[in-house]
């Protein structure tokens, strides 16, 4: 990616340990200073149900209920109300202040999607060099082709994930083709799941969750290769590796358990006060898949930090 002064700096591949993050923040995804800080007119959420709420303002992921026990959609924020909030917007399905960011990700969508919800955005209001796009996409891609195993070798589905996470360069090239800016997320790594330690368990033909963090490398590695290289427009927040640097080191990030599901009851209707035994928000996983609290704000904080420095 281009840095000021002609630098080329090549960060996506590049692996961190915790106490190295925040070096790493700063180095990565293009950023350098802003000559003029980036003062977006729209914040404008794309993908699946990581990066939006559901329209009732609840989350794949542990919904905070007040002191009157009253659900509240902006406490425990997921990490694109981080970004939003940053920036002085609300939410559209959050009753909070602030002009509303618009939400065009849905639940269990795929990279296929994100086709749709891109161009409903350009249709409403086209896109400038002003309007940040937040996404996250390609867990349930993931999901949906792993359990095809072994019926479908692990080449096809390898190749099948390479051709999705081009896919989403592909869109993600053309909000910037409209004039957009993006921050874009990789899929955390699934193989440290609970649903993929349990498919380990479950099968003995091979390690399940190997497969899975090799089939989520697949994807990630097409998205970072094939988006456009150039921090003016791309921000990149690398949510695989947070997710290995969270559970090798957690007490670093405040994590109190790494392997187990926090929900008693499925997200999105679980919440504070559905949880399983013993089970807080600083545990990692809301559920067997979806990311808890604290690893939102692992991605909001790299997020905030990449749509603050970066040259947009």
């Amino acid at each position: 990616m281009q840095m000021a002064g002609g630098m080329k700096v090549w960060c996506l591949g590049l692996r961190v340990l915790p106490w190295l993050l925040l070096a790493w923040l700063t180095s990565c995804g293009g950023g350098t200073a802003q000559i003029d800080p980036f003062e977006p007119r729209q914040v404008i959420f794309i993908g699946d149900e990581t990066v939006g709420l559901l329209a009732d303002g609840r989350r794949y992921g542990i919904n905070a209920l007040n002191a009157d026990n009253i659900f509240d959609c902006a406490q425990l924020p997921i990490w694109s109300q981080q970004v939003a909030s940053n920036f002085g917007f609300a939410t559209d399905f959050c009753n909070a202040p602030g002009s509303p960011a618009v939400t065009r990700a849905v639940a269990n969508a795929k990279a296929a999607d994100i086709d749709a919800q891109i161009s409903a955005q350009i249709a409403a209001t086209g896109a400038t060099a002003k309007d940040l796009f937040v996404v996250m996409v390609g867990m349930n891609d993931i999901i949906e082709l792993y359990e095809q195993f072994p019926t479908r070798s692990e080449d096809e589905l390898t190749n099948e994930l390479k051709a999705r996470g081009n896919l989403v360069a592909t869109q993600v090239n053309r909000i910037v083709e409209a004039g957009g800016r993006v921050i874009l997320s990789t899929v955390h790594d699934l193989s440290q799941t609970p649903y993929a330690l349990a498919q380990r368990a479950a099968f003995a033909d091979t390690d399940r969750a190997a497969l899975i963090s090799r089939l989520t490398a697949a994807f990630n590695a097409r998205v970072r290769v094939d988006i456009l290289q150039d921090g003016r427009f791309i921000g990149l927040v690398l949510a695989d590796d947070d997710t290995l640097a969270i559970v090798r080191s957690p007490g670093t990030f405040g994590v109190t358990n790494v392997t187990a599901s926090a929900c008693a009851v499925a997200p999105p209707d679980c919440t504070t006060a559905t949880l399983n035994p013993g089970a807080t928000p600083a545990y990692l996983w809301a559920d067997d898949r979806h990311f808890g609290p604290l690893m939102h704000n692992q991605l909001g904080a790299q997020a905030i930090q990449r749509a603050r420095n970066n040259p947009f």
